[in-house]
């Protein structure tokens, strides 16, 4: 078994590519190796497929993560469900849009000639995925929970099924483009297809316009729907819902929704992949003296132990109640940071004993005076 190719080299950008340059890449790459192109050329359409898989893994933030990570090990036995496709109807469901960008028409392509085939103009077609992004606070990364969204999608009207005719009426052939729904042009050399603007690709057009969609053949549907997310979600984690985006085409199939997780920040706890970090103060007899505090966490009451003669700026572990990760079982870490806290006030009686210790120190020599209260470095 050959080994795989790096996903960046096959769509030719570079590892810091943004999001619409991989798409663009994709495209051209789409572009230059679809089948309908290269009609029996299987090399060309091992390109178009190593190409589909590459853009599968780098145009999702979450696999691009893993994949920059753990390069193809990431997905290898189904690790993290990515890379690979099982045909070429599996690509062309699964990046309809794009295809629909490049070709005129749902997934389609390029038939002798340059127009689309007839016999895919009509045929039913997946509807778009959609994005919906979720804020949620750092709390709520602690464990699973379900969450209710609302949001509004397109889908086809009822009325007409889609063809966007009134009931007991038909569409029609279009005139423009006799039903190819593409108009082909001839310059010089080069024979230009573009989609028709008559009938918008379909190759029909309305005589007696449906009055619930205005002819559009589609309407807005409100969605309310409950997201299962789990616990150690991070911003950038998209959670895919098969079958919730926006609905299909002449009786296709709907396309999917990703949710994309952002967590707000929080006021006092600060998140660096699954450790928590903070400020703790920490009275300064604790300080000279050591003890144990009761501090509040984010999933609640944690004992902290201060060492006898702490410096400002240590840091102390509390194992276990950071965040959990979304790849095993295990929690990160809760770190403190401390910091000295003084009273603005103290009684007689506390300011008197103070000023014993501080008359004790000035008689103290200098051997004794690095000792007292104090750690070596």
């Amino acid at each position: 078994m050959s080994q795989k190719r790096d996903y960046y080299e096959i769509l030719g950008v570079e590892r810091s590519a943004d999001a619409d340059t991989i798409k663009k890449a994709y495209r051209k790459q789409a572009m230059q190796f679809h089948p309908d192109r290269n009609p029996g050329d299987h090399a060309a359409e091992e390109k178009f497929k190593e190409a589909a898989e590459a853009y599968d893994v780098l145009s999702s933030a979450e696999k691009k993560s893993k994949y920059d990570q753990f390069g193809h090990q990431a997905f290898s036995g189904g690790g993290f469900g990515g890379g690979g496709f099982n045909d070429m109807n599996d690509i062309f469901s699964n990046f309809g849009d794009i295809f629909g960008d490049i070709f005129g028409g749902g997934g389609g392509g390029f038939s002798q000639g340059g127009r689309q085939s007839a016999r895919n103009k009509n045929a039913p077609r997946r509807g778009s995925d959609l994005r919906y992004l979720s804020e949620i606070d750092l709390t709520d990364v602690l464990k699973d929970f379900e969450k209710q969204i609302e949001f509004e999608i397109d889908v086809e009207c009822t009325d007409c099924t889609g063809t966007g005719a009134e009931k007991g009426s038909k569409p029609i052939t279009c005139k423009v483009c006799k039903g190819q729904g593409q108009v082909v042009r001839q310059q010089g050399f080069f024979t230009m297809a573009t989609t028709c603007s008559a009938c918008h690709g379909s190759g029909e057009t309305v005589e007696k316009v449906c009055k619930t969609c205005r002819g559009d053949g589609r309407t807005k549907s409100k969605r309310k729907i409950k997201v299962n997310i789990p616990a150690g979600v991070d911003s950038g984690t998209r959670l895919r819902i098969t079958g919730e985006g926006e609905g299909g085409f002449k009786g296709g199939p709907n396309g999917d929704l990703f949710v994309e997780i952002r967590v707000r920040d929080h006021d006092v706890f600060e998140r660096d992949g699954d450790h928590i970090f903070a400020e703790l103060d920490v009275p300064y007899l604790e300080f000279i003296l050591g003890g144990e505090l009761k501090v509040e966490a984010l999933d609640g009451e944690v004992e902290v132990a201060i060492a006898k003669g702490a410096q400002i700026g240590d840091r102390v572990k509390v194992s276990g109640r950071g965040i959990p990760s979304l790849r095993g079982s295990r929690r990160g870490d809760l770190y403190f940071s401390l910091k000295p806290e003084f009273p603005l006030k103290v009684s007689g009686e506390e300011e008197k004993l103070l000023k014993q210790i501080a008359e004790l120190k000035k008689s103290q020599t200098p051997d004794e005076k690095k000792g007292f209260f104090n750690r070596k470095k």
